[in-house]
């Protein structure tokens, strides 16, 4: 991608160094496990139980005496950018339906984090809370993106926090309620609750590719190889890709993501398009999704 000159999002919170000694427990993200490291991107509801407002604010540095590697910075920079182009493409998306884009947080963690949501490790990817309309995120994510699943490159990276803001989107545009209220009718497991979750999913991706559409209008910022690093790792995190790799069988019935065919069918929708009106994935038939 082409970074080049670009401005860098007010909206990041570094809290590296200062989530360890906090537990781990009680935020139902969902994942898979894959070989050391659990699903990335999820976008499960919150407890109500759990939920607990973080304190709001613009970025805050831990001084927690820690000499960050040249990588480490280079990726907070990246973030910090990623995060800002999202919010220069959802502002402008957003005026075009009337409405008023209201960006997330991001807080970069290491080890563990306390959201809005409940505690998590590192262990649990990247995640979305609503109650707290933040993505939380730790950096070594994005290494072993690069060495367990073989889904390397700056625009797989950015991929990943896209998808993230495509579900604070849904949140804002009230998607996200109804779906988390439509899984609740069906209880958790059942088929219409994966079902339901796959959908979400497949929006998300779909947003991703929306946004990264508009901002290679807004800037210039996709290079050759681009788009295939962002459709190889969404065919990397397919539920039938994940599945076969941990348990050398698929099992249809608990998919929650999609499989590497609708998520790169979805994603790479969202990347010719860029029509936000184009992203239902609640009206089709499940089967042709």
């Amino acid at each position: 991608m082409n970074l080049n000159g670009r401005r860098q999002s007010n909206n990041v919170e570094d809290r590296r160094g200062k989530g360890g000694a906090m537990k781990a427990g009680g935020l139902g993200l969902g994942g898979i496990v894959i070989v050391g490291l659990i699903w990335l991107l999820t976008g499960k509801a919150p407890d109500s139980s759990t939920l607990q407002q973080l304190t709001q604010g613009n970025t805050t540095e831990y001084t927690d005496g820690k000499d960050y590697s040249q990588v480490d910075v280079e990726l907070m920079t990246f973030c910090r950018q990623i995060l800002a182009g999202t919010e220069d493409v959802w502002t402008a998306e957003f005026k075009k339906m009337g409405r008023t884009y209201q960006p997330p947080k991001m807080v970069i963690f290491s080890d563990a984090v306390s959201s809005g949501c409940g505690n998590a490790t590192s262990a649990a990817g990247p995640f979305y809370c609503s109650a707290d309309q933040t993505v939380y995120l730790d950096l070594e994510f994005f290494k072993g993106m690069r060495s367990q699943l073989g889904a390397d490159g700056d625009f797989a990276y950015a991929y990943v926090i896209a998808h993230e803001v495509g579900h604070h989107v849904q949140n804002l545009l009230g998607t996200l309620d109804e779906a988390h209220r439509q899984m609740a009718r069906y209880g958790q497991n059942t088929a219409g609750y994966n079902q339901t979750s796959v959908r979400l999913e497949l929006q998300a991706d779909f947003y991703a590719g929306v946004w990264a559409f508009h901002d290679n209008r807004m800037f210039g910022s996709l290079e050759d190889g681009d788009i295939e690093e962002a459709l190889n790792a969404a065919s990397k995190i397919g539920d039938d890709y994940l599945q076969k790799q941990a348990y050398g069988r698929t099992m249809p019935e608990t998919f929650n993501h999609g499989t590497s065919a609708q998520r790169t069918r979805w994603l790479k929708k969202g990347l010719t398009t860029g029509r936000v009106t184009d992203g239902d994935t609640f009206s089709p038939a499940y089967n042709s999704l």
